[in-house]
């Protein structure tokens, strides 16, 4: 007799990161940035996990990750009214599907920027 596994759900999900980020010997940041910013898209059974995950990436990428910053799911960014396009939305699908960390954008900073610190 054999028994069939059900499949768990998986309690995975996608959460929505602001990685700032200083200098590092081949670090891909174009020359004269000071450091920059990664919004990045990280799956994961909580936010700890996906920050976890994240940080272990970029470092593996020559990036120095300075700070984290945690926008929460999908569900949790819409209940708090950010409107959320297509493109977006397609890149969180594929991190969970690929239990990955996908980085959406990168903005460098540059000496005599300003920093926002509301």
């Amino acid at each position: 007799m054999t028994q069939h596994k059900v499949k768990k759900p998986s309690r995975q999900q996608v959460y929505t990161l602001l990685v700032e980020v200083g200098r590092n010997t081949d670090d891909g940041l174009p020359e004269g940035a000071t450091g920059g910013a990664l919004m990045c898209y990280a799956s994961g059974v909580d936010e700890a996990e996906a920050v976890r995950e994240t940080v272990a990436i970029l470092k593996q990428a020559d990036l120095a990750p300075l700070d984290v910053s945690g926008y929460g799911t999908l569900e949790e960014r819409l209940a708090e009214g950010h409107d959320i396009n297509d493109e977006e939305r397609g890149l969180m699908k594929r991190a969970l599907d690929e239990n990955s960390v996908i980085i959406a954008q990168m903005t460098p900073f540059f000496e005599g920027d300003e920093k926002d610190d509301d």
